[in-house]
This record gives structure tokens, sequence and C-alpha cells, in this order.
């Protein structure tokens, strides 16, 4: 980064001067700092590259740089420079990040556990040293050290890092648990299942490391066609310069002819006929909150021909929300008399349930009585006397009994509509149901529609959550094809079979349990908005401002570009080839080859440069709206 950001100052230096109307010795000093800053790195790579008996783009553009200075053009060289040392840096960048974020990734376990012994003590030992068969002991609000069962206790566990689920979920013995997720209220005794190298969290670092590793690296087009360009176009210079020599031509008209056919034969306004297109669009999608790391990213983009979404936090906001009040006739209250009581009982508690409960009583403007002899039960739910009267809020499974039939039906026509249902109990007779769910984004079904419209696939979803708030959600936004209860090894999985099936898979994502299904896609898309780190380094994209309307639109905006690029390269392949056959049928004199091979550079920068115009987003998202 540092070598690309000096050969990118000393190149603005230059143009300054230049353009000033500098002496021409200061800013042809200042272009050829640049050349030795942002060259010498591509040069070498170039150089090792030919040492393997292969002729790749670096040292071509690197030499064509060279060759631009040595007729007077040092600007233009310097710009290729500046081209490629930007890249290449980027993505070193983009790759020390992934690697920084992987091994964040790894210390969600705690450094630390505490292991009980056979005589009941407590001993602190580091996490890496438990064995299967160990007993740990895991306090209220403390990180999990390992993957294990339940042998004792009762609480609730936040596992969005693994299963992607938005709501803690009770745990009690023989439940199973994960190294890295967060307990809650209540105190837990596990029984250590797997090793700290073979965890689910140590897992999911692994699988993006290894898809990264295993994933095709990828090209942009002008890439693809680099090596047979740069050997097709260095013998023919050579075939150029020799083959009139020996029908006698002079040697120093047949090295003109050469250097005039190697001008305007090198690829400068190839490479620039791609970039800019590509760059005006990573410009104008940031503009409008999506980051695109790279070219060949934006490039990919357009390429897609199936979105995989994840459900929360993506095509949902990821945080619960009360969306049903069931008063029960026997209870004598009101829904809104339900919601008070139960609001003000749940006030003192940290659950999230609750926090959701408190903020609908809220909305309401519901004033919350004051709660007394308050206390929370793991796995069952909270209790308190409000005014003079026993509230009990908790888990229809530990609240209800056979008898309170009315209420039992209540539960089980919310969860099967894939709601979270809570009861509420006032001397400890039921008097109300609550129904809470994950709120779905209201751009989500016409973003799906969207997508199916450009892609000529509908979409996937790919979800850790349980199968009925999978489809509850899925039948919501238009998705029929639905994959629930999947780990991260079995998001990927999904993935690569879509891939195996010949599609070019996009996985919209958030939790760290879609970082590895991000790598293994074609191109990964993260949501910026409660993103984690790893899930945001391994993307190759990111939406910052949350908003999924922009997911279509950058897809139409790399589309577009990608016409853009062809139309360039139709362009430069227009002028190049014209001005070859005039060197090699007449004589092209050299200042009028240096000129048609600016003026080719100029058109297809140009016309590149319309993708930064707002008029090229406002395009895109119209394309990506269904028709």
């Amino acid at each position: 980064m540092r070598w690309a950001a000096a050969a990118l100052t000393l190149f603005l230096a230059g143009l300054g001067v230049q353009v000033l109307g500098g002496p021409s010795w200061a800013w042809w000093a200042l272009y050829l700092a640049c050349y030795a800053t942002g060259g010498w790195e591509p040069g070498l790579a170039g150089l090792k590259a030919l040492r393997e008996k292969t002729l790749d783009v670096d040292l071509l553009m690197v030499a064509a740089a060279i060759g631009a200075a040595a007729i007077g053009q040092v600007m233009d060289g310097g710009l290729l420079i500046v081209i490629f040392a930007t890249s290449g840096a980027l993505e070193a960048l983009a790759t020390a990040r992934t690697e920084d974020a992987v091994r964040g990734l790894l210390e969600l376990a705690p450094e630390t556990a505490t292991r009980l012994t056979p005589d009941g003590d407590e001993r602190s030992v580091r996490a890496a040293d438990l064995e299967v068969g160990d007993v740990i002991l895991v306090r209220p609000g403390e990180r999990i050290a390992a993957d294990g069962a339940v042998v004792a206790g009762a609480s609730e566990v936040d596992q969005a890092t693994i299963t992607g689920e938005p709501l803690p979920v009770d745990k009690t013995t023989g439940d199973e648990v994960f190294a890295g997720t967060l307990n809650g209220t209540g105190s837990l005794r596990v029984r250590v299942d797997r090793r700290a190298g073979d965890s689910v969290v140590a897992r999911i670092a692994a699988l993006v490391e290894e898809a990264g590793r295993t994933k095709a690296k990828t090209q942009l087009f002008v890439e693809k066609i680099e090596q047979r360009y740069s050997v097709g176009m260095v013998a023919a210079t050579i075939a150029v310069f020799v083959i009139p020599l020996w029908f006698g031509e002079p040697v120093q008209e047949s090295l003109l002819r050469a250097m005039t056919f190697m001008i305007v034969a090198s690829p400068c306004a190839v490479v620039l006929a791609t970039m800019p297109p590509l760059l005006a669009a990573i410009a104008n999608a940031g503009r409008h909150g999506v980051l695109v790391k790279s070219a060949v990213v934006m490039e990919q983009l357009g390429a897609t021909t199936r979105v995989a979404f994840d459900k929360t936090g993506t095509l949902t906001r990821g945080t619960p929300e009360l969306t049903e009040i069931h008063a029960l006739p026997a209870g004598r209250f009101t829904e809104d008399q339900v919601l008070r009581l139960a609001a003000a009982a749940e006030h003192p508690s940290e659950h999230p349930l609750a926090a959701a409960i408190v903020r609908a009583a809220r909305r309401r403007d519901l004033g919350l009585p004051p709660a007394d002899e308050f206390s929370a039960r793991p796995g069952r739910g909270v209790s308190a006397r409000v005014e003079d009267h026993f509230v009990e809020v908790g888990s229809p499974a530990s609240l209800l009994s056979t008898s309170d039939t009315a209420a039992t039906a209540a539960v089980e026509a919310l969860q099967r509509r894939g709601h979270t249902a809570v009861v509420v109990l006032c001397e400890r007779r039921p008097v109300g149901v609550l129904g809470l769910a994950d709120q779905v984004r209201a751009e989500a079904a016409p973003v799906v529609a969207a997508v199916t419209r450009l892609t000529g696939a509908a979409p996937v979803l790919l979800t850790g959550d349980n199968a009925t708030a999978a489809a509850r959600l899925a039948q919501q936004v238009g998705i029929a094809d639905v994959r629930a209860a999947l780990l991260p090894e079995d998001k990927v999985t999904a993935v690569r079979d879509l891939e195996a099936g010949g599609q070019r898979v996009a996985v919209v994502g958030d939790g760290i349990n879609d970082a590895p299904a991000l790598a293994a896609a074609h191109t990964g898309i993260a949501m910026g908005g409660a993103g984690s780190d790893l899930t945001l380094h391994t993307a190759d994209a990111v939406v910052v401002r949350d908003d999924l309307t922009t997911i279509p639109a950058v897809i139409a905006l790399s589309r577009r570009a990608r016409r853009v690029v062809v139309a360039n390269l139709v362009i430069a392949g227009t002028f190049i080839a014209g001005l070859v056959l005039w060197d090699l049928i007449g004589t092209l004199p050299l200042p009028l080859g240096v000129a048609g091979h600016e003026g080719s550079t100029v058109i297809v920068g140009l016309n590149g440069l319309r993708l930064l115009r707002r008029a090229a987003w406002h395009r895109a998202i119209r394309t990506g709206q269904p028709g």
C-alpha cells in the first residue's frame, strides 16, 4: 500500500507541475520516480514469471510504460504504473484483512475455562488444554469455552454467531452448546465433547481459509487473454523488425516500423478499456452505499445467475418484535392490560424478548408500574409482583399445564406460524399469550422479485434458523427454495452444490456463520450494518447502509459496466487493427501512430467514465426493479 500511495502521489505531483507549465525536467523527474516506486514490484513479479517461461501483463505493462517514456509519452506510462500498483496493493490489503479477521474469530472462544474436578473443586485452565469428558462451569454472562452438552443447570444461550438464530435458545440438561456462544442469566455445567481445535467456531475459521485457498484465482476478462496477446505481440514486433531486413530494408527504417508497431499494438488501450468502466462503477456504487472491493468483483457481480440469502439480519432486521397479543377469555384482562403487566414484570430483565415486550408497551404509551420481588429463572422466565398481582412471564413449556387448553391452543397457533410464544400468568392463572418474531425488512419481497428478474432464477434461502421460522419468512418474501437448520459447513455444501450445477452464486449474509459460504461463493455480499468483522473482510462487497435494494442495483450496474467494457474493447481493437494494418501495408509515421494510439485511449477512457454519473446508478435501480 505504501509503494502504491507513493507512486500515486508522485504521479499527481508530476501531473500538477506539467499542467501548470513547470520545467520539463521537474515533471519528468517526478514521473520517473513514480515509475520506480510503483513499477519495481510488478516488474520483479514479471521477471520471476519470465524465469518460469511465462509472460504476464505485469512485465508487459512495465515495458509499455518504459516504451511510452522513450517516445516522450511519460505521463501515459505513469498512469499505467499507478493503475497496476494500486490494483495489486488493494488485493494484498484485502487478503491481509481477511487473515486478521480469521484470527479474530478464533478469539471468540475464551482463552481460559473453569474446569470442575471430581472432588468438586474449580480450576482455571487454558481452553486449549480441555480434554473430551472434562466438565466445565459456565457462569452467567460468560462465553462458553468448548463444544459440549449441558449436564446440569439451565440458562438461555445466544448462539447467533454459530446458527444465526435471532433469539437466545433455552438450554437445560442434555442440550448441545457451542464454543464462543454467550451464556445468559443462568449457570451451566457442560461436558466437553470436542477439543478446541475441533470446535464449530474453529471449523468456521478453517472453512474460510480453505475456501480462500481452493477458490480459483479470479481474473478480469482482459487478463484471461493476456498470455497469448503478450506472446503474440512480442513475437510480431520481432517479426516486423527482422523480416524486412531479410528483404534488404535499412535497419533504421525496419527499427522505426517495429517501434511504431509495438506502440500501436501495445495493450495500453485494451487495459484502459477495461479498468475505467469498472473503477467508475465501483466509485458510483460506493457513493450509494455499496463497497465493491475490486474491479474483479465488479465484473463478477454481473455474471451472477443465482442469489442465496441468509435470513436473520439480511432479509430480516435481526431483532425480535411483538407481533400479536392474545388476551384469554378467562383472564378478564384486555390486550393492553396483559401487555402492561408483562412489560412491568419484564422491565428489569436483560433478555431480548423482554426488551421487545417493553418496547411494545412504550410504543402504546402504557405506563409501567414498578415491579417488586423480581426473580429470573433461566430457561423458564421471570416473575414479579405488579400492583399487588403475582405476575409470571415465560416459556409455555415451563408455565402451562395440560389443563390450560385455551392458552395451549393460542401457543400452538403462534408456533405454527413461526412465532415465539410467551405466556403471561396472573396469580398463577394464564391471562394472555404474546407472539414475537424477527421482523421482515419492508424491502425484502421487492428485492427478491428484482433479483429473480435480473438473474432469471428464483433466490434460495440458506439459514441456521428452524424450518418453521424459515418457511414463514420465505412465504412472506416469495422464496420457494428453503434450506433451514444449516450449520456453517452445511451452507458451504449448499453453495458448492448450486455451483456444481453450473450456477454462479452470490451469497448475501451478515453473521460469522455466513462467512464460510461468502468465501466459497462466486461472489460474497455482506450486510454492513450489523455484520461481523470476519464477514465484512471475507465478503467481496459490503452493503454499508444495510439497504437491500442496492443488491439488484449493483448487479445491474455491473452488467452495464461489462457491456461498456465490451464496447471499449471493440473500439480499442478497431483502432489497433487499423493502425497495425497501416503500419504493415503502408508507412505509418511514428507521431501519427502515437496520436492514433493516444486517441483510442482517450475515447475508451471517457466512455468508461460515463458510469460515474448519478444517472448510471438510477438507471441500474430501474433495471433492477420488477417489471
